[in-house]
């Protein structure tokens, strides 16, 4: 089970990142999850949205290299531990985390959200669900 992350990269120059945030909101998509890394010249960009495919339609059509990439979106236990609890799980398997980032999305306020990409998507999402773990899909993410 896993959502869609869209990775834009983007020049890294003053109004970069409000021109591509009022295209999508002009579009009607909606961001559910941000991550941005950087270097002197440029960023990558990763975003979880309501519509992957109508956000990648937009940034595509307005000129944006833009790719999608399938990643694990994750709720946890909002207390001490509730992560490392969830990096344990996928240890015990071997799993390598390559990066993660937190979403903008809350249930309650014991429960958070986690956005992670994996060496092996396959096997984290088997490892996270015998553990115990609730894996968020695309479609759910939507209606969060």
């Amino acid at each position: 089970m896993t959502v869609k992350q869209l990775s834009v990269f983007v020049e890294n120059r003053a109004g970069r990142l409000s021109t591509i945030t009022r295209l999508l909101g002009d579009n009607g998509i909606n961001i559910r999850a941000m991550s941005i890394a950087d270097t002197k010249d440029f960023g990558i960009l990763r975003l979880i949205v309501n519509d992957s495919e109508k956000a990648l339609e937009v940034l595509k059509a307005n000129s944006y290299a833009v790719t999608c990439t399938n990643v694990l979106a994750l709720r946890l236990s909002d207390k001490p531990g509730g992560l490392a609890d969830a990096m344990t799980c996928l240890y015990k398997d071997n799993i390598s985390v390559e990066y993660m980032y937190a979403a903008f999305i809350s249930e309650t306020e014991e429960t958070a959200y986690l956005i992670l990409r994996t060496d092996k998507t396959d096997e984290a999402v088997t490892a996270l669900t015998e553990g115990g773990f609730k894996l968020v899909s695309d479609e759910e993410m939507r209606s969060l």
